[in-house]
């Protein structure tokens, strides 16, 4: 979006604008700097409780919110004049976007602008597992390879897999499964299946892709990445029956959300070798437990919920991120909406004579592709 073109509107529209204000959850990445150039009033403070956000928020007409506080329903309600909230990144969990569509408010985020970073990482994190580089270089370290302990090497050699020949499972088939899945496919497996109920076999079928139920992931795939939204759907959609379908030896990685995945279950699975591997970059809570059991098994690998992050990534993801709530505030699309619902609450507001809100504000929806 070029932000210096609005500058040349209307000067009635620019006065409205500097009577507008747009709160940020204080971040090192903001660009407050765009919302200054198209002519909003800006504040920006640092908040760690849901009431700390509610002051902030409560007289914005467009905000920028990050992961913690959730930005809840009490949130929500509790600010009559919001219109727009924008995440930084794809996901919106810490968004209520139920409540969000119910009072009118457009949650957006940033998709697409880190696929490949996450893609790259899941793939990293299932290269590190197979090839034993994650214990492998930590065993260098404290001098396993020499004469006297040839023993631990020769498990290093044992231990090492190939993806060549074998299947790979996806869960979760947007853009970041499809990325993935053509990083891995360069590796030579034998199958690669994927399981996504929102998504048409005729679209994977392009990727080289087949679609197959989520039970059938779990049994057939040697190798499983997790990519799919943490909804109340998916909430532990990877728990102590799913993952008691999987083969012995499979490996399954995470750079979706935590939740997607029952901790305690996982754990179980690893201590009991009812799987064999697991390497996440996310976990149910976060940040981890250090007591947490995951954090001492042997067979599971942790980042800290890294996978999305390049530099690339925090240059372009703010300004996108602004661009949201300027979009919406001008009446343009935004550049992703997770509520799409939202728009026919808007209509109905708008429709009863009563439109709250969004009173005398630009009707974006006609520009939107839906």
């Amino acid at each position: 979006m070029n932000t210096a073109a609005l500058s040349t509107d209307p000067k009635t529209d620019r006065k409205k604008r500097d009577t507008m204000k747009v709160a940020l959850q204080a971040s090192p990445w903001n660009r407050a700097d765009l919302f200054e150039a198209a002519g909003f009033d800006v504040v920006e403070k640092p908040v760690r409780t849901e009431d700390e956000l509610i002051d902030l928020l409560a007289d914005a007409d467009g905000a920028e919110v990050g992961v913690v506080p959730l930005t809840s329903r009490q949130v929500l309600e509790a600010c009559p004049k919001l219109k727009v909230v924008s995440r930084m990144g794809v996901g919106v969990d810490s968004i209520d976007l139920d409540a969000a569509t119910e009072l009118g408010i457009l949650a957006c985020n940033v998709p697409g602008v880190n696929t490949a970073e996450v893609a790259d990482h899941a793939m990293a994190m299932l290269l590190s597992v197979t090839r034993r580089i994650h214990d492998a270089v930590p065993a260098m370290r404290h001098g396993t390879w020499s004469s006297d302990r040839p023993g631990t090497v020769e498990r290093f050699h044992q231990r090492t897999r190939r993806i060549a020949g074998h299947t790979v499972g996806i869960i979760g088939f947007g853009d970041i499964g499809r990325g993935f899945a053509a990083r891995v496919r360069g590796f030579g497996p034998s199958r690669i299946v994927a399981y996504d109920p929102y998504v048409h076999s005729t679209t994977a079928e392009i990727f080289g892709v087949e679609m197959v139920s989520l039970e059938e992931l779990a049994a057939q795939s040697d190798f499983v990445s997790i990519h799919c939204s943490a909804t109340a759907e998916t909430r532990h959609l990877m728990n102590a029956d799913t993952l008691s379908l999987m083969k012995p030896t499979a490996i399954l990685v995470n750079t979706a959300r935590g939740p997607i995945i029952d901790g305690g279950a996982l754990a179980d699975a690893l201590e009991a070798g009812v799987i064999e591997a697991a390497a996440l970059d996310v976990t149910e809570v976060e940040p981890i437990d250090p007591d947490d059991r995951l954090l001492k098994l042997d067979n599971c690998i942790i980042t800290p919920h890294i996978a999305g992050f390049s530099p690339t990534f925090l240059e372009q993801c703010p300004i996108r991120q602004a661009e949201n709530v300027i979009r919406v505030l001008t009446g343009e699309a935004p550049h992703g909406l997770a509520n799409p619902e939202v728009i026919k609450t808007i209509a109905v507001m708008r429709a009863s004579g009563d439109a709250g809100r969004w009173q005398g504000m630009p009707d974006f929806s006609t520009a939107l592709r839906l």
